[in-house]
């Protein structure tokens, strides 16, 4: 089989960057770590929580839900925001992969 931009690399390794990426900003990281501390959040309390505008504040809510990192939900008028667990386990696992690799441990020494 040639190898062609579509088979370049494994699936693993694209969701791995695809997943790192959408944590690509330190706005983004900000808001996953408000969300870990509270469980769920209205997207109102984030405004008020981080000195960026709403706006600003949805393009980066937008980028971490179609990565599939937050979940939202409709209740009434707003959305409440929380962690998606799957995919958060998933990101957890693959860090630990990456950082086993890295540091040349075995699974027996496994740093994660």
């Amino acid at each position: 089989m040639a190898v062609t931009k579509e088979n370049l690399f494994k699936d693993k390794q694209k969701q791995t960057a695809r997943l790192l990426k959408a944590l690509g900003h330190p706005a983004r990281v900000a808001i996953v770590e408000l969300l870990a501390e509270r469980q769920s959040c209205v997207c109102g309390d984030i405004t008020k929580e981080l000195p960026l505008a709403q706006s600003t504040i949805s393009q980066h809510l937008k980028a971490l839900k179609n990565a599939g990192i937050i979940k939202g939900e409709v209740d009434g008028p707003r959305v409440c925001y929380c962690l998606n667990k799957e995919t958060v386990g998933e990101l957890d696992e693959r860090i630990c992969e990456l950082l086993d690799l890295l540091q040349n441990t075995t699974p027996e020494n496994k740093s994660c």
